[in-house]
């Protein structure tokens, strides 16, 4: 039976005998409805549907593993943006091979991430921007919004910042920052463009831009040919010796270069491509196997994309500043090598600005139920984002961009909670997930995660605090901190009692169920007049 919306109903709320979901019926969350679904069609990413080939006696298939091949390769451009590179290039310079070992951690967790995210869009047939909606007060889940939104602008930030330095370089400095910074406005309209050729052809196409990066920074690495026992050694060896405050910030901005809070949301989204029948548990679970696959392809490649210029600027940019890397580049190396490594690092900005718009788009759907058009959401996003790195590039010079994206990244650290708690917590609860609820060992995982992200930030805060000179800005950074730790404890205790800490439940806004398994509602039903499916 529906509801009086029309969607599927919560099977929770109708337990068979023994307390166990049928196969046929173990399907939970429906697209919430929206005020706009009765007007005329609006332009999506999911306006077509990859069709899956039905190859019923093979255990893998190569054929459905290409069929889902596409979203976990625009996912992963969030980990060769810009803003990655620079903290690669940071990272390299400042630590030399020591912190190898924090990105291979740091891009494991993010695959572990990024599986949680997939199955939720799989299972629910919702992104994680819409359940929150569903399920959290509307205060939480404006502050998540707006936590989430500058994630965004953040990452936009970013790529305007990489594709002015890009276009400088390319340019031998005929092009200044500041022109670079206007050009960037062009991307809005070539994503527009390229989007009406299909969702294949889309994907294609990110994965040529990928191919370039590879190509570009494989043939830097390979020029360099920096010590390989060292790359190894940095990479398995967790220990960073004579670190201080610097390599420990770059160690931070790694984290949140890496693991991007609006990536979690933008993958959840992107698994609604596939055309998969959630009523059919066996698709269900074949479709989170290929995902997952598809995932770690494309992390580990993305793995030495990032590997390839932390060991490019480990052996040769040891301790220069940035704004000698060109004339390094140039002069040592070839003019060529310089112009590869620019083309590199624009194929990153322009195809990081397009997985940036799907996420905005993404996010103001599931969680205000509002939507624009594309081209007035990247509108708005860039304009945020180039007015602030515009008046950098125009009194400042290129180490003065390096700096902000700096702060860029740690600041995408700082949001990580707002993504990897919701996560976790939707995943662990029965009455969304059902079969495919997260397993004693995913929560054990995903809390450690957690609580490991949430303890570094904080100690970044309290050095970067202690650093500063002000008496006011002592002030506003002890309130922004309280109010921080406010809600990401709010979270976190939501989160506790979805992974079965029911003697948090005070009753008051959470429902736990009288059956074998916890079985809890944050807020609401997931559809408001369920009744039991017969």
């Amino acid at each position: 039976m529906k509801d009086n919306q029309g969607g599927d109903l919560l099977e929770e709320d109708c337990p068979s005998d023994n307390g166990v979901v049928s196969a046929a019926q173990y399907s939970t969350l429906s697209p919430p409805s929206s005020p706009t679904d009765q007007e005329e069609p609006f332009s999506t990413y999911f306006e077509e549907k990859v069709a899956v080939p039905e190859d019923v006696n093979e255990t893998f298939s190569f054929r459905k593993l290409w069929a889902f091949t596409g979203p976990g390769f625009l996912m992963s451009i969030a980990y060769l943006d810009p803003g990655n590179i620079e903290s690669d290039l940071q990272s390299g310079a400042k630590a030399g091979f020591k912190l190898l070992w924090v990105l291979l951690g740091a891009t494991i967790i993010g695959l572990l991430l990024q599986r949680l995210a997939a199955r939720l869009g799989v299972v629910t047939g919702m992104h994680l921007a819409e359940v929150c909606n569903r399920q959290y007060p509307a205060v939480p889940r404006i502050i998540l919004w707006l936590m989430v939104e500058l994630a965004i602008i953040g990452s936009d930030m970013q790529e305007v910042i990489g594709c002015a330095i890009a276009l400088h370089l390319l340019s031998v400095g005929w092009i200044p920052l500041w022109a670079g910074v206007l050009i960037t406005i062009v991307d809005t309209f070539v994503f527009l463009f390229l989007d009406k050729y299909g969702l294949r052809k889309l994907e294609a196409f990110f994965g040529v831009l990928i191919t370039i990066m590879a190509v570009s920074f494989g043939y830097e690495y390979v020029l360099v040919k920096p010590d390989q026992g060292e790359v190894l050694k940095g990479m398995f060896l967790p220990y960073c010796k004579d670190c201080g405050p610097v390599q420990l910030e770059q160690a931070v901005g790694i984290v949140g270069a890496v693991i991007m809070p609006h990536n979690i949301y933008l993958h959840s989204a992107l698994v609604k491509s596939r055309q998969i029948d959630r009523g059919n548990k066996k698709e269900v679970k074949e479709a989170n196997k290929y995902y997952f696959i598809e995932a770690t392809i494309a992390l580990f490649i993305s793995f030495l994309i990032n590997v390839f210029v932390v060991a490019v600027f480990a052996e040769a940019f040891y301790n220069k500043t940035n704004m000698e890397v060109g004339v390094v580049l140039g002069c040592f190396f070839g003019p060529v090598a310089l112009y590869i490594w620019a083309i590199g690092i624009l194929a990153a900005g322009q195809s990081s600005t397009m997985t940036g718009t799907y996420s905005g788009q993404f996010v103001m759907e599931g969680f205000l139920n509002l939507r624009w058009s594309r081209f007035a959401r990247v509108l708005l996003t860039r304009s945020i984002a180039i007015t602030p790195t515009l008046l950098v590039a125009i009194f400042q010079d290129i180490n003065s961009l390096t700096g902000m994206n700096d702060f860029l990244n740690v600041l995408q650290s700082l949001q990580l909670p707002f993504a990897l708690i919701p996560i976790l917590t939707f995943t662990s609860l029965t009455s969304i997930m059902n079969d495919f609820v997260n397993g004693l060992a995913w929560k054990i995982a995903g809390s450690a995660i957690i609580l490991m992200v949430c303890a570094i930030n904080m100690y970044f805060v309290v050095v970067y605090v202690t650093s500063l000179s002000s008496v006011l800005l002592y002030v506003l950074a002890a309130i922004l901190s309280i109010a921080y730790l406010c809600f990401v404890c709010y979270l976190g205790w939501l989160c506790l009692i979805a992974l079965g800490v029911s003697c948090l439940d005070f009753g008051s806004r959470v429902r736990l169920g009288l059956s074998g398994h916890t079985d809890l509602y944050l807020l609401n039903d997931m559809d408001t007049n369920s009744v039991c499916e017969q």
